[in-house]
């Protein structure tokens, strides 16, 4: 058989090629395709890893917060998930926002619900550092169709009616199953529960009082994530071990604690310390700065 070489222009024509291919960053990815994948991303075991959770996609220079691109810089240092925050405009438009202004984190001023989404896109997101990105506002809907086939999503409810959640839910994000609402209440969590059957709630459920109201609810265990507030407290053992017997994960979040520490190494110990805990998950704003620790749990 001849092998005929390539020419330099062809050389040079498959070279263009390989170096964007070859410098897309590596993602580490979880593919939720059904409910029960969902379900058995969030069952507990003690032999799964620690996760760690991007809170609002995760927090690093140049990468703003509620920000594809943020979540994706994320997914290519460490495998995670993420905690975002939709919120209407004043056209309806669900768009990513953790504040009810701009004024934080872009380049505009006033209420996300005095803005049509076409206003908001004069605006350009800045980093935690202040720094202006090319990044705009994203809408919730670009985020999921990204996220599809690579991470979970956490909802932290910005002030949308739930009906709003409910009936998407059951329309527009039904092909959708990496979603987790988190609930301020046994209320709202029955209120999607009652009508929805393709999602899971991320529960408080931090004390004994928490866990039998739950308990007492009729919502399946494998329905709920429990947030168990700022560290894994020694006193509520005895509810993080039947929460475990339920097979319900327990998670921490630590933006107001460890992610306050300073300055970095003493950060960096602070997490450290809570990983020594063996939480389930932890959600913190820097993810990446976990990176580099050890989230195996003991004994393994």
């Amino acid at each position: 058989m001849k092998i005929n070489p390539l020419r330099p222009a062809g050389l040079i024509a498959l070279l263009a090629f390989a170096v964007p291919a070859a410098a897309a960053p590596r993602l580490h990815t979880v593919n939720i395709r059904s409910m029960a994948d969902l379900q058995e991303y969030f069952h507990y075991s003690p032999d799964k890893d620690i996760i760690i959770s991007g809170h609002r996609g995760g927090m690093m220079a140049g990468y703003p917060e509620n920000c594809v691109a943020s979540c994706e810089k994320t997914l290519s240092l460490m495998p995670s998930f993420f905690e975002i925050d939709p919120r209407l405009t004043k056209d309806g438009v669900l768009v990513l926002m953790h504040d009810a202004t701009i004024n934080r984190t872009t380049t505009g001023k006033g209420k996300v619900a005095d803005y049509t989404y076409a206003e908001l896109q004069e605006f350009y997101l800045k980093d935690r550092q202040k720094n202006v990105t090319s990044y705009k506002i994203p809408t919730l809907d670009e985020v999921l169709e990204w996220g599809a086939d690579k991470t979970v999503f956490n909802f932290d409810n910005k002030g949308v009616p739930w009906q709003v959640y409910s009936d998407n839910l059951k329309g527009k994000w039904a092909k959708y199953h990496n979603i987790i609402l988190s609930v301020r209440s046994l209320e709202e969590c029955l209120f999607y529960y009652r009508r929805n059957d393709n999602v899971m709630f991320c529960c408080e459920i931090g004390d004994r009082a928490q866990y039998e109201a739950y308990r007492d609810s009729g919502i399946p265990w494998n329905r709920i994530m429990a947030y168990v507030r700022y560290t894994m407290d020694p006193e509520q053992q005895a509810v993080h071990d039947l929460l475990h017997g339920h097979g319900v994960m327990c998670m921490i979040a630590v933006g107001p604690t460890a992610d306050k520490v300073k300055p970095d190494e003493a950060r960096i110990e602070a997490y450290k310390k809570e990983l020594s805990r063996t939480p389930d998950i932890i959600e913190t704003d820097y993810p990446a700065d976990f990176a580099g620790l050890s989230r195996k749990r003991s004994g393994k």
